[in-house]
C-alpha cells in the first residue's frame, strides 16, 4: 500500500479496489482494549495471519467523556484513544481499515459505547429518531466525522468503509434513524461506502435495508445458509461476515472459561473465504480496562469479566494460539502464497512473586481525603450526581427511628453493602435490591447508615439501554414505613486514589483501600492473582486495571508490562466485601477459568 496515495473502493458485484475485484480478510482489534505500546506487534501479527484488513469500532462513551468535551489522545486512559496514531500504524504496515463509529457498538462494552451522561439529559428513546437523542449525536458527529474524513481511502488514507449502526435489526425498525445517521456521515466528509451489520435473518436485515448502506452479516457458523439470506437484501452485491465469531466472552459467575474448537473455527473459515469476505471476531479481545465492561440482562444481571479475551486467535496478551496457527493454514491456502512474515518483538511474561501489603485505611477513614459529599434531599443516580463509572457511598443518619430491621433499596442499581453504625448490615445483588430485606434489628438513636453502592457494568445489548441509571434512583425504605431523607453522597470513581491518607484509620472487615509496592528490574506482562480477597478494583501506577470477584470465571487480572517501569511500582486495591489477604502474586501465565 501507498501511504498519502488516494485510492478508490466501491461495492457493485464485488468490492473493487482501484478498479480490481478485492476479498477483504480481516480480523478485529479494538485500539481501546490494548495498549499503544501493543498495537504494532499486534497489527504485524494480524497481517502475518494472511489478514489484509484490521476493523475496529469506536467508542462513543471514551472520546466524549463529559457533554462537549473531546479526547482523542487518552492521557488519562494511556494514550489508548489515539485512533489517528493506531490507523496511521495499519497503513504503515500495509493494512486496509474497516471503522464502526457508529453512536451504539454493543462490543460488550459499558452501555454499548453510549456515554454515561446522556442518561444526566431528560428522558430520550436511544438509537431511534428521538430528536432529543438525535442532537447529542449530531453533537459528537460534527466534531468525530471531520476528524475520521482523512482516514478514508479517497484522502490517501487506509479506511475503505464505515459502518452506520450496529446490529439494528435486532433492536428496531426506525429506518428514519438510519436514514439521518447516514445522512450526518455523508455531511460530515464521509464519502466512502457505508455499511450497517446485523444477524442473518430475514425480518432483522428488512428492519435495516435503507438506500445507501450495504448490508452485511454477523455469525459464528454455518456461512452458506447465513449468506443465502443476506443475498437477498444485498441487491446482488458480495457477500461478508462483520463478524465471524471464534469465541464468546465471559461474564462475573458463568462457572468457566468459553471456549471453542480451532478445528471447526477452521472448518467455518474456509466455508466463508470460498463464499465472500470475512472479518475474524475477536483477532485479539484484548482487556475491559477500568470499569468499562458491559453487561447483559435476561432473567438477571450479567457483568462481564475483566478480560476480554475472547478466546480469540491472539490471547489477551497477545500470544500465538493454535487457533492462530490453524487459521493461517487456511488463509494461506486460500489465497494461494505464504503470508508476508512479519517481524515482531516477544512480549515476555514475567512472574514477580508474592507482594505484602504495604499501607492500608478502610473507605471510612479514608473518605475526607478523597471527595466532599454532595447533599441531597434524595438519593440522586450517579449519573444525576454527575458521576459515571465506579462506586458511590449514601450516607444518612436515622434520626426518625430508634430501631432498623428492614431495608428496601427502591430502583437501585447493581449492588449494595450496607452498614450500620459500621456493621455490615445487608448485601444484595441487581433484583434483590427491590425486596425488604430483614436486618439486624439494630436499636439506637441517630444510627448512621451507610450504603455503598456499585455500577457493574451498563447493560450494552437489547431494550434494557433505555434504563441504565446506576446509584440509587429511587428511595431507602425504613422499615417497611418510611422513605429516609438528607443524604451525603460521596462519589468513589477511583480516579484520585494517590489522595489517599494511609495513617488515617484501618477496621478490620468493611470496605478499605490496601497499598502494594514491588521493585521491577526487567520489565514484562505478568497476571495479578487475587486469591483470598473478596471483590474489588485495582488500580496500576496511577492506571484503572479493572475488577476483580472471588465469584470467577477469571482468576487472575492481565497486568500489562507497559503500565510498570523499572524500579518501584504500586498497586491499590479496593475491596469491598472486608475478606482480604495480607499479599497479592504476581504469575507469569494467565488463568480465565
Amino acid at each position: 500500500m501507498e501511504q498519502d496515495k488516494r485510492h478508490t473502493f466501491e461495492i457493485k458485484d464485488e468490492f473493487y479496489l482501484d478498479g480490481k475485484p478485492f476479498q477483504i480478510i480481516s480480523g478485529g482489534i479494538h485500539y481501546f482494549r490494548v495498549l499503544p505500546e501493543y498495537w504494532e506487534d499486534r497489527l504485524r501479527k494480524l497481517k502475518a495471519l494472511g489478514c489484509n484488513t484490521v476493523e475496529t469500532y469506536v467508542p462513543w462513551n471514551m472520546h466524549e467523556p463529559k457533554k462537549g468535551e473531546f479526547d482523542f489522545v487518552g492521557e488519562r486512559w494511556h494514550g489508548m484513544l489515539d485512533l489517528k496514531r493506531f490507523v496511521e500504524t495499519a497503513q504503515k504496515i500495509g493494512l486496509w481499515v474497516i471503522l464502526r463509529p457508529s453512536p451504539y457498538i454493543c462490543a460488550e462494552w459499558d452501555f454499548g459505547g453510549f456515554p454515561a451522561w446522556l442518561l444526566s439529559e431528560g428522558e430520550m428513546e436511544l438509537r431511534t429518531s428521538d430528536e432529543r437523542y438525535l442532537r447529542h449525536v449530531r453533537d459528537y458527529y460534527q466534531v468525530l466525522m471531520p476528524y475520521l474524513a482523512p482516514m478514508q481511502v479517497t484522502q490517501g488514507g487506509p479506511v475503505l468503509m464505515m459502518q452506520v449502526e450496529n446490529e439494528y435489526g435486532t433492536f428496531g425498525n426506525d429506518r428514519k434513524y438510519l436514514e439521518l445517521l447516514r445522512d450526518m456521515m455523508r455531511e460530515g466528509g464521509i464519502d466512502v461506502p457505508l455499511f450497517a451489520s446485523d444477524g442473518p435473518g430475514a425480518d432483522i436485515l428488512s428492519n435495516t435495508a435503507v438506500e445507501g448502506i450495504f448490508p452485511t452479516a454477523n455469525f459464528g457458523s454455518r456461512a452458506k445458509v447465513a449468506y443465502s439470506c443476506l443475498k437477498d437484501f444485498n441487491g446482488g452485491g458480495p457477500c461478508m461476515c462483520t463478524e465471524f465469531w471464534l469465541g464468546w466472552f465471559d461474564a462475573w459467575r458463568d462457572g468457566k472459561h468459553h471456549t471453542t474448537d480451532p478445528d471447526e473455527a477452521a472448518k467455518e473459515l474456509k466455508e466463508l473465504l470460498e463464499n465472500g469476505s470475512v472479518n475474524l471476531y475477536m483477532f485479539e479481545g484484548g482487556t475491559n480496562f477500568g470499569f468499562m465492561n458491559g453487561s447483559n440482562y435476561g432473567t438477571h444481571l450479567t457483568p462481564d469479566v475483566t478480560s476480554y479475551d475472547y478466546d480469540a486467535v491472539l490471547t489477551e496478551d497477545g500470544q500465538l494460539t493454535e487457533k492462530y496457527h490453524k487459521l493461517k493454514k487456511v488463509i494461506t491456502e486460500h489465497i494461494q502464497k505464504e503470508p508476508e512474515a512479519e517481524p515482531t518483538v516477544p512480549v515476555e511474561r514475567r512472574a514477580y512473586g508474592k507482594i505484602p501489603v504495604s499501607q492500608k485505611v478502610d473507605l471510612f477513614h479514608a473518605l475526607p481525603k478523597l471527595d466532599a459529599p454532595i447533599e441531597t434531599v434524595a438519593p440522586r443516580s450517579m449519573e444525576q450526581a454527575g458521576q459515571g463509572y465506579g462506586y458511590m457511598l449514601y450516607s444518612t443518619i436515622l434520626d426518625t427511628s430508634t430501631e432498623l430491621s428492614n431495608l428496601r433499596l427502591y430502583k437501585a442499581a447493581d449492588r449494595a453493602i450496607a452498614f450500620v453504625d459500621g456493621k455490615k448490615a445487608l448485601t444484595a445483588f441487581d433484583r434483590e435490591l427491590e425486596e425488604g430485606h430483614e436486618v439486624g434489628p439494630f436499636y439506637g438513636k441517630n444510627m448512621k447508615l451507610d450504603i455503598l453502592v456499585e455500577n457493574m457494568g451498563r447493560v450494552n445489548y437489547g431494550p434494557m439501554l433505555n434504563w441504565q441509571r446506576k446509584g440509587i434512583d429511587g428511595c431507602v425504605f425504613i422499615n417497611s414505613r418510611f422513605s429516609q431523607h438528607n443524604w451525603k453522597q460521596y462519589p468513589l470513581p477511583m480516579d484520585n486514589l494517590e489522595q489517599l491518607d494511609y495513617n488515617a484509620g484501618y477496621e478490620e472487615g468493611i470496605p478499605a483501600f490496601y497499598r502494594f509496592e514491588f521493585e521491577a528490574e526487567e520489565i514484562g506482562d505478568t497476571f495479578l492473582d487475587f486469591a483470598g480477597w473478596g471483590k474489588g478494583f485495582v488500580v496500576v501506577n496511577g492506571f484503572q486495571l479493572g475488577r476483580f470477584w472471588e465469584e470467577g470465571p477469571q482468576r487472575r487480572l492481565y497486568v500489562p508490562g507497559a503500565l510498570l517501569h523499572k524500579g518501584c511500582n504500586e498497586i491499590i486495591l479496593f475491596e469491598t466485601e472486608g475478606k482480604h489477604s495480607e499479599e497479592i502474586c504476581l504469575e507469569a501465565v494467565p488463568d480465565l477459568g
